[in-house]
């Protein structure tokens, strides 16, 4: 059961049917996640419009398919049931099965850096590095790196608060 209850949308105060309201606007969907982060206009601004502005980046330099394999890793590695639900849905709606589909040498590295970082950020191995800087530069590598420093605070806020993942589609 989640530590901090979801906000209801109907009944929260207007700054922050606002945002709500922008957000679906931009075309995203409100997760239980989210509804518990809109308790406060600034928590959520920093976690999700941070979290966007970096994937929207990122998909840019790098293409989305790539982009969401590496949130999806992430997610994996650090165990959070929320992220990897929201990822394992979005990749099924692609049709991709993660255990079973055959990477690029690109995703492949993005995968295992993922893991890396959210396995143990202080011992990334130097060979990892090597293997990045083989296929992405280091503006890429940085916002590379930002994306998942900010999957991996997603992951903490919700396991901390123990928020109840969304459903499987």
């Amino acid at each position: 059961m989640s530590r901090i209850s979801e906000i209801n949308i109907e009944t929260a105060p207007e700054n922050i049917k606002k945002i709500v309201a922008d957000h679906v606007a931009e075309g995203h969907t409100i997760t239980a996640e989210k509804r518990t982060l809109l308790h406060n206009a600034a928590a959520f601004n920093a976690v999700e419009a941070g979290s966007y502005a970096l994937d929207d980046e990122l998909a840019r330099l790098i293409g989305k398919r790539a982009a969401d394999f590496y949130e999806y890793a992430i997610s994996q590695a650090n165990g959070c049931l929320v992220c990897s639900i929201y990822f394992r849905n979005l990749l099924k709606k692609n049709g991709i099965d993660f255990d079973t589909f055959a990477f690029t040498p690109e995703e492949e590295v993005l995968i295992d850096y993922g893991r890396a970082i959210a396995n143990d950020p202080k011992r990334v191995p130097e060979e990892l590095f090597t293997r990045l800087k083989a296929y992405f530069n280091e503006e890429q590598i940085v916002v590379i790196t930002a994306m998942g420093v900010m999957m991996i605070a997603n992951n903490y806020f919700n396991d901390i608060l123990d928020v109840t993942p969304d459903r499987l589609a």
